[in-house]
């Protein structure tokens, strides 16, 4: 269990104590455990170690990884994602943020550095599925000028069992 001070110690002594910068870094074989955790934390159907090494090991797929320091020197994953390319076109296969440190723009780092990479690459386009309800989701991805070019329905099942409607989203690099 991660020990948290109470808000109001963040507040007399946040100043003394600053966020430790994230850094983003391709993902080794090592970080699998902790990123299948991640994506356990974060969706109804989760993919094994054995699942996210295999995609990971993969020439045409990139796993970036966002790390944030502690006070011990270790930095463990708070986020990852999942991209995989085809010629001048890439895909979202899953970005995941942990439960206890979204809303701290975590995912909207991870996706500036995955295209910042998939420039470099000559990436033109970049697409992604996201269920329709996930608002917070879908208003990162159109922040980022991601644009709706489609819609899957039933393409998702939710932990209760119910079918949701994926929106295809594309943004032109």
């Amino acid at each position: 269990m991660t020990y948290a001070p109470p808000p109001a110690f963040r507040l007399m002594f946040g100043w003394m104590f600053p966020p430790a910068p994230v850094s983003f870094e391709m993902a080794r074989p090592d970080d699998t455990p902790a990123l299948q955790a991640v994506h356990a934390a974060s969706f109804a159907h989760d993919w094994s170690v054995d699942e996210l090494a295999s995609l990971i090991g993969e020439p045409n797929v990139l796993c970036l990884v966002a790390k944030r320091a502690n006070g011990f020197g270790t930095r463990r994953p708070v986020g990852f994602l999942l991209l995989r390319v085809a010629v001048d076109e890439a895909e979202v296969l899953t970005i995941a943020i942990d439960p206890r440190r979204r809303g701290r723009g975590y995912g909207r780092q991870l996706m500036l550095a995955g295209i910042e990479r998939l420039v470099r690459r000559g990436v033109a386009s970049l697409f992604l599925e996201v269920d329709e309800g996930n608002s917070s989701a879908v208003a990162l991805y159109q922040r980022l000028g991601f644009v709706r070019v489609g819609v899957r329905k039933g393409y998702y099942q939710t932990a209760s069992g119910e079918k949701a409607t994926a929106l295809v989203m594309r943004l032109d690099l």
